[in-house]
């Protein structure tokens, strides 16, 4: 077995990388403001995407509420989400056969989220393929959200694999900044922002029907290789 093939898990994002809910997370943003009574800042939702509602809503619109407040406001903003979403969610190209092929290779697999587990389990049961998942972590089980790496790290600890031997699939600049403060190897996929901006990403595709499971695993190789 050459080094490009050794053992390896893969971790990925959801909104933007499995699916895409971008319009049901703007859209829900937008119902949710009109409750609230607050105007969104402009660009929020770009600058904002991939990040935790508890961390959005004291940064970007209510900077004295607390951290209780900030919960009960995503959760509704998140209940607005599923209302919208709900039997309307589709996978993305090329990630039924990613899945899958990992799954038949006995590649682990793990959803790292900045979103609510009600969500992922919502989004994976609706699509067919939470049984191919090892470990989910949601926004509830990391103290601090991405571009912090804690949500990645989990993953890797949960999968019981090394950082080093992960490969993480990301459509978002801070989910990119994440999987490399967490040491692994990065999929950019151009599906909420251009490419160009994904520069930090080890690689970047505009779908995954451009990556194979031998792709992911080459990517740490050369990763790794590089470090050395």
């Amino acid at each position: 077995m050459s080094d490009s093939q050794e053992p390896f898990a893969i971790i990925f994002d959801l909104d933007g990388v499995i699916v895409d809910s971008s319009a049901f997370h703007e859209g829900s943003w937008n119902i949710w403001a009109k409750e609230y009574e607050v105007t969104l800042p402009e660009g929020f939702f770009k600058k904002t995407f991939g990040m935790r509602n508890v961390n959005i809503i004291p940064t970007y619109l209510f900077p004295h509420a607390t951290q209780e407040e900030s919960w009960r406001m995503s959760n509704r903003k998140e209940e607005i989400f599923r209302e919208l979403c709900a039997g309307k969610i589709v996978l993305l190209p090329g990630v039924h056969a990613l899945v899958l092929a990992a799954h038949k290779r006995g590649v682990p697999m793990a959803v790292a989220s900045s979103t609510e587990r009600k969500n992922i389990d919502l989004i994976l049961q609706a699509t067919g393929i939470n049984q191919y998942f090892q470990a989910i972590l949601a926004s509830e089980d990391v103290q601090r959200g991405k571009p912090e790496p804690d949500v990645f790290l989990a993953a890797a600890e949960r999968l019981s694999y090394s950082p080093s031997k992960c490969v993480v699939i990301e459509d978002a600049i801070v989910g990119i900044e994440a999987a490399k403060k967490a040491g692994m190897a990065c999929l950019g996929v151009a599906t909420t922002h251009p490419a160009a901006y994904l520069g930090q990403a080890d690689r970047v595709v505009t779908r995954l029907t451009e990556i194979t499971i031998d792709d992911l695993s080459q990517l740490i190789y050369n990763v790794e290789t590089l470090k050395a």
